[in-house]
């Protein structure tokens, strides 16, 4: 069990915008060979569409990783992200939590994000319906399975963790913190990794000290990094106007470290 809430160690490794040639670890430039395909399914009588990525020149089979849309629904940034982990050598699955595979307005965004998000029985029904099809995608080792979220999705795969979902690891960047739900000891089985800026309005120090007192309660393993001076809510998305650049790439790289450790 440990926490961390201090700025990390910034390890340097690449990462490709989604459609770039990348840089690897070896610093031989990668040809892209990222498939992608939007894939339609359903949970609870409703339909989805999600965003699969991998690498279409690798062989066997490698980590699967779900990664959870920010509250506007399944966007750009989410399949952007699913095309990065690809470029890294996972499948990567970018599920549709609100339906139909659509971004929604702004204006909505609130409400369906609060309405979506304390609904925990229907965030497990959804979310273990993109799990099985990412389990069911061919390439995917089904014993290392993970999960990232941002905002919203930040939430969503926290409580997944807090719910016992069985898959190895779970990431929150500036995801929501205090849910309604909260784990007991031997609930969490995924190891956590969790990002978020110190001027966050949506996770202010109080709540910040709430979600670590849970996970030291629970008995988590668990690594909260907070980020001195980002003083913003969603501070990796390049696409908005609260962007921090270099934290952003330092949580990034955190990520692949973990993963690394994750799945050696």
């Amino acid at each position: 069990m440990k926490s961390l809430v201090s700025l990390c160690l910034v390890l340097i490794f690449a990462t490709a915008a989604g459609g770039e040639p990348q840089v690897n670890e070896a610093g031989r430039m990668k040809e892209n060979t990222i498939s992608v395909q939007e894939i339609p399914y359903s949970a609870g009588g409703k339909s989805f569409i999600g965003y699969l990525a991998y690498d279409a020149s690798l062989e066997g089979s490698r980590p699967g990783i779900i990664v959870v849309h920010e509250w506007l629904g399944i966007n750009g940034y989410a399949k952007k992200r699913a095309r990065d982990l690809a470029q890294e050598g996972y499948t990567a699955f970018a599920l549709d939590m609100y339906g139909d595979g659509k971004e929604i307005p702004m204006a909505e965004a609130r409400s369906m994000s609060q309405k979506v998000g304390a609904d925990f029985a229907m965030i497990a029904e959804r979310f273990n319906a993109a799990l099985e099809i990412l389990k069911n995608s061919g390439n995917v080792d089904t014993s290392r399975l993970a999960a990232i979220g941002y905002c919203f999705g930040g939430g969503i795969v926290l409580n997944m963790a807090r719910m016992g979902t069985d898959i190895d690891g779970v990431v929150s960047f500036h995801g929501s913190l205090n849910t309604g739900l909260s784990a007991a000891p031997g609930d969490i089985h995924a190891r956590i990794l969790a990002f978020q800026g110190d001027g966050d309005p949506a996770a202010p120090e109080a709540r910040r000290n709430a979600f670590t007192a849970e996970m030291e309660k629970s008995g988590a393993d668990y690594q909260y990094i907070v980020y001195p001076g980002v003083a913003a809510h969603n501070f990796t998305n390049p696409d908005g106007n609260t962007y921090y650049e270099k934290e952003a790439q330092m949580a990034w790289d955190s990520m692949l470290q973990f993963f690394r450790e994750l799945f050696p």
